[in-house]
């Protein structure tokens, strides 16, 4: 498994809002999601997403990453790849 750790670019909150229903889709038709949600600032507002992949390599990860809605967007100002191991839940 993998987790996607993506970092909004400040100021750029109503790119995520115009762009939120095709990632959503995207997480739908890819069937490779397991869990996703937006980080939230402190006013609550999502500032970021922590997406978990059933993928088996890096490279199906980063894949899926590059094709987000939101990463063609250009809404990130970072993303994190990085494997991980489930161990509880």
């Amino acid at each position: 498994m993998f987790a996607i750790i993506c970092t909004d670019k400040p100021g750029h909150l109503e790119t995520r809002k115009a762009n939120r229903d095709a990632h959503l889709a995207y997480i739908e038709e890819t069937g490779v999601v397991l869990s996703a949600g937006p980080f939230l600032d402190d006013n609550g507002d999502m500032c970021g997403s922590l997406v978990l992949l059933s993928v088996t390599t890096r490279e199906a990860a980063q894949d899926w990453a590059k094709g987000d809605p939101y990463a063609k967007a250009d809404l990130f100002s970072d993303v994190r790849v990085e494997e991980w191991k489930k161990v509880i839940g």
